[in-house]
């Protein structure tokens, strides 16, 4: 392999600078390696990566320099403070650029969140990936390639340039969700501590786990669901409480007499949505969890499907959804969910809202009696805002908790980056909003006959003012906004892939790739959709549409070389949304690199 540098990486740009102590510029970086992570704190697959490069971050520390470039996706992730608790929030260990104009994000034609970009210590761009999965073969890459610049004198290790910011006490650190309990009080998931709290009467009287991170009988890792189960089911099962363990990709039991936690599901090992592969009970971000039909519903937030959870016999099951990121009403197995976050079963029903596509959507029996997946409020991946209305004008903002309200009166949405909370009338099929000027409210729970909001940048727990009334929300709608790619009608997708160093495509259980194309409208392909192996083909574009959304969902698995026994196996995925308009004088071509040295 070559390692002669082509392009000159561009400087970083932005509005400012976190977890530093001033601007860093790639020129004062010369010497080291430095890995661009682009990101949005909205985006489950942007968390994954933060969490899959902190061993490559610590392994290579001394050579390597990871900065995160924040390009947001909503509006309120643009807002400076927003941005700043979710960098602790998620425990962002490295600098990040703000960069909400997407200055930085265009300069590197970076197309995906999460993208990662890595620049080689003479400041060329050496290697680009979307997706997760990559961990490892930018950990094989600066093996390689560190030889080779130490060798050549060009690899001059320095300190590094992260200040951690310095952490405001409080009794709730991030707080995702609560239940309340038989006793009159309110157990929190308390992600910033990695802890679960019970609070009665506005003080904490007990918290369960340690505050360390981890899979072990006393450690959580940013908890964010919770389920009471049926007393009879909870006096079977041994545990009380079923807990969403989000970054352990795992589902925890809770015991509420002795404290004791214990894993139901999952091995703190994320699964890669890969329907072909046995992975076993690997879960992928468990977000939220609800009963509902004699089973522990879970928001599988990680691969964008719902699961079910027996607590009698410890069977986990995808119930819901294709795994492709979207908003596709209609059966469960033909369904696409974008994140989903908070649930609320209501009979027959379970609300659920997808924080992705910023909808209200429901599953419920259809006139077959099969449940069936059906959108209220939201209109896709890149369409948001906060105003209230019919099923055309309503807009949510990233909501990420639902609740049947206690009166019977409708259901109550935590419309999280809106700050506020939103409620929706079945009958009449009108969004309209409770209250307004909270800390990305994300769950709800009734308590004593009252709806209290957990707001997670608030750090608190706060009843809401039913005397308030309803106020008026006509603010905005909006799209997210990235630049528009002119394209032919006649197209050649190529999804550029090349296996990490050490590393062979794995096709012992079938093809190695696949690759999955449909558009929004639907009508804007005429040609080239579907489902298939290769990672490229031609795609057939109605001049007539002219424009929208091509979705493109690509994998490819690699293994050692030589295999056998031990061989370490990656899977590699990105979803991609590309806002496409045909043009006479567009290009005939368009390159999606799923990963691989440039």
């Amino acid at each position: 392999m070559s390692t002669r540098p082509r392009v000159r990486a561009p400087e970083l740009q932005g509005r400012g600078w976190l977890n530093t102590a001033g601007p860093l510029s790639l020129r004062e970086l010369r010497g080291r390696f430095v890995l661009l992570d682009f990101w949005t704190f909205c985006c489950i697959n942007c968390l994954h990566v933060l969490d899959e490069l902190r061993w490559v971050e610590e392994k290579h520390a001394d050579a390597l320099v990871v900065v995160g470039v924040h390009s947001p996706k909503f509006v309120h992730e643009a807002d400076a403070d927003a941005l700043a608790a979710a960098v602790e929030r998620y425990g962002v260990t490295h600098p990040v650029l703000d960069d909400p104009d997407l200055d930085t994000w265009q300069a590197y034609a970076a197309r995906a969140w999460p993208t990662l970009v890595l620049v080689d210590p003479e400041g060329y761009v050496v290697a680009h990936y979307a997706g997760e999965g990559h961990a490892h073969a930018i950990d094989a890459l600066l093996e390689e390639l560190t030889a080779v610049h130490r060798e050549r004198g060009t690899l001059q290790p320095g300190d590094s340039p992260y200040v951690p910011p310095e952490p405001e006490q409080t009794d709730l650190r991030f707080p995702a969700d609560a239940v309340a309990l038989p006793g009159g009080s309110l157990l929190v998931a308390d992600a910033g501590h990695h802890q679960l709290v019970e609070l009665a009467g506005g003080r904490v009287v007990r918290r369960y786990g340690s505050g360390e991170r981890g899979l072990g009988p006393e450690s959580l890792n940013e908890p964010n669901g919770l389920c009471l189960l049926p007393d009879a089911v909870a006096a079977r099962v041994g545990y009380d409480v079923v807990v969403a363990d989000t970054v352990n990709h795992a589902l925890r039991g809770l015991h509420l007499a002795s404290g004791r936690l214990s894993t139901l599901a999952g091995d703190g090992r994320q699964a890669m949505a890969d329907p072909g592969r046995d992975e076993g009970a690997r879960l992928s971000s468990p977000w939220a969890v609800t009963w509902w039909r004699d089973r522990v519903w879970v928001a599988m937030a990680g691969v964008h499907q719902l699961w079910t959870f027996d607590p009698e016999t410890g069977v986990v099951e995808v119930a819901a959804g294709t795994g492709h990121e979207g908003l596709v009403d209609g059966p469960l197995a033909e369904a696409w969910f974008a994140q989903t976050g908070g649930l609320a079963p209501d009979g027959d029903r379970l609300w659920l809202v997808d924080s992705e596509t910023s909808s209200l959507r429901h599953l419920a029996p259809g006139p077959d009696g099969a449940l069936a997946v059906t959108t209220v409020v939201g209109h896709g991946l890149f369409d948001f805002g906060f105003r209230d209305g019919d099923r055309e004008r309503a807009r949510l903002q990233h909501p990420l908790g639902v609740l049947l309200l206690p009166d019977g009166a409708g259901v109550a949405v935590a419309d999280t980056y809106n700050g506020a909370v939103r409620r929706y009338d079945a009958a009449t099929g009108l969004l309209s909003t409770m209250a307004t000027g909270l800390g990305e409210p994300s769950g709800l729970v009734s308590f004593d006959g009252e709806v209290h909001a957990v707001e997670s940048t608030g750090h608190r727990v706060t009843r809401l003012d039913g005397a308030a009334g309803e106020q008026a929300a006509d603010g905005f709608a909006a799209a997210t906004q990235r630049p528009v790619t002119e394209v032919a009608a006649g197209l050649t997708l190529t999804v550029p892939f090349t296996p990490p160093p050490g590393q062979t495509v794995d096709d012992r259980f079938g093809p190695s790739a696949q690759l999955v194309v449909t558009a929004t409208p639907p009508a804007l392909l005429r040609g080239g959709d579907g489902r298939g192996v290769e990672l490229g083909r031609e795609l057939v574009l109605d001049p007539a549409v002219g424009e929208g959304v091509l979705h493109v969902a690509a994998r490819a698995a690699t293994c050692d070389e030589g295999g056998g026994e031990g061989a370490a196996c990656r899977m590699h995925q990105q979803d991609w949304g590309i806002p496409v308009r045909v043009a006479t004088d567009g290009s005939a071509e368009l390159v999606l690199p799923l990963g691989g040295v440039t």
